[in-house]
C-alpha cells in the first residue's frame, strides 16, 4: 500500500509540475496578446475543485492526464457579427501561433532550466560514456563475437549513424533490439563494414550486443579482514591495470577468481597518484576472494553559471535528436515499440527517481519535459503541434477554415490519441505481465 500511495504522490508531482508549466506557457502568452481566458485547467472532464478570479476559472478537473487553456472565442466567430476583440481567434495568426506554441516552449524551458541547477550543483556521470567507442571487452558467445569484431576495433558508425562517443552507440544498439544493423569500425588502418543481429535480454526489450568499452574499475565497497582491505584498497580507488595488463569491468572478477592463493599486483589510480599494491585472493570454495566490490568508474563534475547553461543546452539538444530518431526509427520499424512508455511507467519510475532524492527527481522531470516539449508539437490535431499545423495551411490559404472542418480534424486527432494511448498503456501492463502482448491472448 505504502508503495503504491508513494508512486501516486510522486507521479502527480511530476506530471502535476509538467502540465502546469505547459498551460502556464498558453496562459501567460494569451494574456500577453489579450486573449480572455475562461478556464485554466489540470486535468480533463469534470471539474472537481477549484476558485475563479476575474474572468478565470481555475480548476482541478477529474481526468489527470494533461490540462487544458480555454479561450473565449476559440470557434470561428460568426462573420455577421462584431467579434469581440479579446476572442482567440479575432487575434492575428502570429499572436496565436504564439499562444499555441508558448505550452511546448515553457517545457523546454523547464528542461533547460532544471539541467542548468543540476550542472550547478554537480553531476556524477560514467567517464566512458563520454569517451571515443573502443571495444575493450567482447561477451562470449554474444552477437558482437557472432560477428567477428574484436577487442580494439573503434566503431565509427551504426546504420551510417556516427557514434562518436559510447553513449551514441548504447543509444543505437539499445533501440534496435532484434535487428540487423551494419555497424562500421575502424581496425588498425581499415574500415570494415560488419552486419551485426543485435539481441534483446530485459523486459524493455532494450536492443545488446555483448562488447563493451575500457571501462575502469572503481571500490564502492571494501569488506573488512578480507584481503583487499588488508592490500591497502580504499573507497574511490580506480583499478588500472593487474599484474601488468590492463582489466576492464567485466574482466577484473574472471582474474580474481582464477588466482587464488596467488599473489596479484595492482596499479591503482587513488586521487590522481599512482600506487601499486600487492593482493593474495584468499580461496572460498574453488575461485578466489579478495572483498571487494567494483563498478563503472565515475566522475563528479560541478559547473560554473555559464558553463552550466552551456551544457544544458548541449545536453538538451542531444535527448532531443534522440527522441526524433527514435521516433522515426519506430515509424520505418527500426526500433521497437515495446520500448514506448506509457503513463504507468512514467509512475513508476517517478517514484523511483523521487526515492533517489531532489536532484535525482529534478533530472526525471527535466528529461520528460523535454520529450513532453517536443511531443506536443508533432502534426496531431488533438496536439498543439497539429493546430500550429491547421494554423499554417490557413495563413497558406490566407482564410481560416470552417468550424466544421476544425471539427473533423480535431475528431480524427483525438480517436488518433485515444489510439495511442490505449497502446502505451496496454504496452506498459504488457511489460508487467510474465508472456507480455501473449498474456493478453487468453485463447492460447
Amino acid at each position: 500500500m505504502g508503495t503504491t500511495l508513494g508512486t501516486l504522490l510522486a507521479f502527480l508531482i511530476v506530471f502535476g509540475i509538467l502540465v502546469f508549466v505547459h498551460e502556464l506557457g498558453h496562459f501567460f502568452m494569451a494574456k500577453l496578446v489579450g486573449v480572455r481566458v475562461e478556464v485554466f485547467s489540470w486535468g480533463y472532464g469534470k471539474r472537481l475543485f477549484g476558485f475563479k478570479k476575474g474572468e478565470t476559472d481555475y480548476r482541478v478537473s477529474l481526468v489527470p492526464m494533461g490540462g487544458f487553456v480555454k479561450f473565449s472565442g476559440e470557434e470561428a466567430f460568426d462573420q455577421e457579427k462584431e467579434p469581440d476583440p479579446r476572442d482567440f481567434m479575432a487575434k492575428k495568426r502570429w499572436q496565436r501561433f504564439l499562444v499555441l506554441v508558448m505550452g511546448s516552449l515553457m517545457n523546454i524551458l523547464l528542461a533547460l532550466v532544471l539541467v542548468s541547477i543540476i550542472g550547478m550543483v554537480g553531476v556524477t556521470y560514467f567517464e566512458h560514456q563520454g569517451q571515443k567507442p573502443v571495444i575493450g571487452w567482447i561477451e562470449p558467445g554474444s552477437p558482437a563475437e557472432q560477428a567477428n569484431l574484436r577487442i580494439g576495433d573503434e566503431i565509427l558508425s551504426i546504420n551510417k549513424r556516427k557514434t562518436k562517443t559510447w553513449s551514441d552507440v548504447d543509444i543505437a544498439i539499445g533501440t534496435r533490439p532484434r535487428r540487423l544493423v551494419t555497424v562500421e569500425v575502424r581496425r588498425d588502418e581499415e574500415i570494415l563494414y560488419i552486419p551485426l543481429m543485435t539481441e534483446s535480454k530485459t523486459r524493455y526489450d532494450r536492443g545488446e550486443a555483448g562488447f563493451s568499452g575500457k571501462i575502469l574499475n572503481q571500490v564502492i565497497e571494501v569488506t573488512p579482514h578480507y584481503p583487499a582491505e588488508k592490500a591497502g584498497l580504499k573507497l574511490g580507488d580506480v583499478i588500472l591495470a593487474v599484474n601488468g595488463e590492463p582489466v576492464y569491468l567485466h574482466q577484473f572478477t574472471e582474474v580474481i577468481e582464477k588466482n587464488p592463493e596467488k599473489e596479484l599486483e595492482f596499479l591503482v589510480d587513488r586521487e590522481g597518484k599512482t600506487l601499486t599494491l600487492h593482493v593474495t585472493p584468499r580461496l572460498e570454495g574453488e575461485v578466489g576472494i579478495i572483498g571487494l566490490t567494483t563498478f563503472v568508474k565515475s566522475v563528479f563534475k560541478r559547473y560554473g553559471f555559464f558553463s552550466a547553461i552551456a551544457r544544458s543546452v548541449r545536453e538538451n539538444k542531444r535527448l532531443a535528436f534522440v527522441l526524433v530518431n527514435f521516433i522515426r526509427d519506430l515509424i520505418v520499424g527500426e526500433a521497437s515499440a515495446q520500448q514506448v512508455g506509457g503513463p504507468l511507467e512514467i509512475a513508476k519510475w517517478s517514484f523511483t527517481f523521487f526515492r533517489a532524492g531532489l536532484l535525482a527527481l529534478m533530472g526525471f522531470i527535466a528529461f520528460i519535459s523535454l520529450q513532453l516539449g517536443i511531443i506536443n508539437l508533432f502534426p496531431i490535431p488533438v496536439l498543439d503541434g497539429g493546430q500550429i499545423f491547421i494554423l499554417g495551411f490557413e495563413g497558406l490559404f490566407r482564410r481560416d477554415f470552417s468550424p466544421k472542418v476544425k471539427q473533423v480534424l480535431m475528431t480524427i486527432g483525438f480517436a488518433m490519441f485515444i489510439v495511442l494511448l490505449t497502446l502505451v498503456v496496454l504496452n506498459d501492463i504488457a511489460r508487467r505481465l510474465p508472456n507480455g502482448w501473449e498474456s493478453f491472448l487468453f485463447w492460447k
